[in-house]
């Protein structure tokens, strides 16, 4: 498409000599622009498409994928035979486990720290599935898992509290017992045998977990559950898992609720988030491709003469058009795989740069009081790498298109008369 000579002449074009500074530096500044906003869409995508895979990883590590009730559902003592349920659910194709539990919220309580937190009450077998706990745990503490006088408790929870494996935990439920006084909260304390560390700062701040028998003493339960929280083989397509299960059980008057509708509003408003700061960061690329269009404007008036002298000698118009096309796409394209090595360079390194920059500064740049998790994450997906790039090439070659035509345009007659 490009000969050797429109070659030679663009790269001669794109080299300033004295007096042609001016244009060279609009061109260095464009360039840098295309190299920071493509660099720049690259890390944001990638902090967000790792913060939702992070999040909906540890979100389902916890809760599972779907969980069913009774179709009646008033309360925690809703589901009975609930060992017989989950091991039929577990017979089902896709389903990789179903783990049976008790849920309640209660006031946290030790010395003169208060909290309001979520009890989860289950088997040993069942805490031992959930890999987001069970992995930061002791092997021995799931063997101590049993009783009436154990509780495990999150990482954040045992520093705020300033507690450890031994110390002594309060739990005051306000559905007490009824008693001709009015209702009695019901108190208990427990014995921390472990703490877990499952990378979400709600978590840890505000779960404990107990054993089944004693979450059933605890709420006044005899035979019951809460639910059941299944987890699958394939969580990206769980809507198809849930409709199988409601028409396998739909004689047993139980609902299914899987995390797309229980979540759906925050990963919407996660997803919404996402798009809109594509667009944002898809105008600091549109800018650099206008300051491309300056840039070689400037070029093209410049070189009016010599774009004349060259239509003289014989260079057709294509020629000319082509000769600029490729002064204003070198700039394009070097900008945008410049922008792109150093977009996937930071992604690679971003939490060493964020901990960098914090010890740096003095501030905590990733407060997971507010971001939920705990460190900063990034998840390069190569189609999101391909569409910038494509996306910053292709608004580069439309910036260059005007300018070249105007140069291809030129009368040498006039050019030479003016000149």
């Amino acid at each position: 498409m490009f000969g050797s000579f429109e070659r030679m002449v663009a790269k001669r074009y794109l080299r300033a000599r004295k007096g042609e500074r001016f244009v060279s530096i609009i061109a260095i500044f464009s360039l840098i622009g295309i190299a920071l906003g493509v660099g720049t869409l690259i890390v944001v995508m990638a902090v967000m498409n790792g913060f939702k895979a992070d999040l909906l990883g540890r979100i389902l590590g916890l809760n599972g994928d779907l969980s069913v009730y009774s179709q009646s559902y008033d309360g925690p003592t809703s589901l009975r035979g609930y060992n017989n349920l989950s091991n039929r659910i577990e017979q089902m194709p896709h389903i990789t486990s179903a783990i049976p539990f008790i849920e309640g919220q209660v006031l946290i309580s030790a010395g003169n720290f208060n909290s309001g937190g979520m009890v989860r009450g289950m088997a040993a077998s069942g805490l031992k599935k959930l890999k987001v706990i069970s992995k930061t745990l002791d092997p021995t503490v799931l063997k101590q898992f049993q009783g009436d006088d154990v509780i495990i408790i999150g990482e954040t929870l045992a520093e705020q509290a300033n507690l450890g494996v031994g110390s002594r935990l309060t739990l005051i439920s306000p559905k007490g017992s009824a008693t001709v006084m009015g209702n009695i909260p019901r108190i208990k304390s427990y014995r921390i045998i472990g703490i877990f560390d499952s990378g979400m700062h709600e978590y840890n701040s505000s779960y404990v977990f107990l054993p089944m028998r004693a979450a059933q003493k605890y709420f006044q339960l005899d035979d019951e559950v809460t639910g059941i929280q299944i987890f699958s083989n394939d969580s990206t397509h769980i809507q198809a898992v849930t409709h199988q299960l409601e028409n396998s059980f739909r004689n047993d008057n139980l609902k299914f609720v899987d995390w797309t509708q229980s979540n759906n509003a925050f990963f919407g408003a996660v997803q919404v988030e996402q798009n809109v700061m594509f667009l944002i960061l898809a105008l600091i690329i549109l800018v650099a491709a206008f300051n491309v269009i300056s840039s070689l404007i400037m070029m093209v008036k410049d070189k009016t003469r010599d774009i004349a002298i060259l239509r003289t000698m014989g260079a057709s118009r294509g020629a000319i058009m082509r000769i600029f096309l490729m002064c204003g796409a070198s700039v394009g394209v070097t900008g945008t795989l410049i922008g792109t090595v150093l977009g996937i360079l930071f992604c690679k390194n971003i939490e060493h740069i964020r901990q960098g920059l914090q010890k740096i500064t003095g501030t905590n740049l990733f407060n997971p009081e507010v971001y939920y998790l705990e460190h900063l994450p990034a998840k390069l997906d190569w189609s999101d790498v391909i569409q910038v790039m494509s996306m910053a090439l292709f608004l580069s070659l439309l910036a260059t298109l005007y300018p070249s035509w105007k140069a291809a345009k030129t009368d040498p007659v006039e050019a030479l008369r003016n000149e």
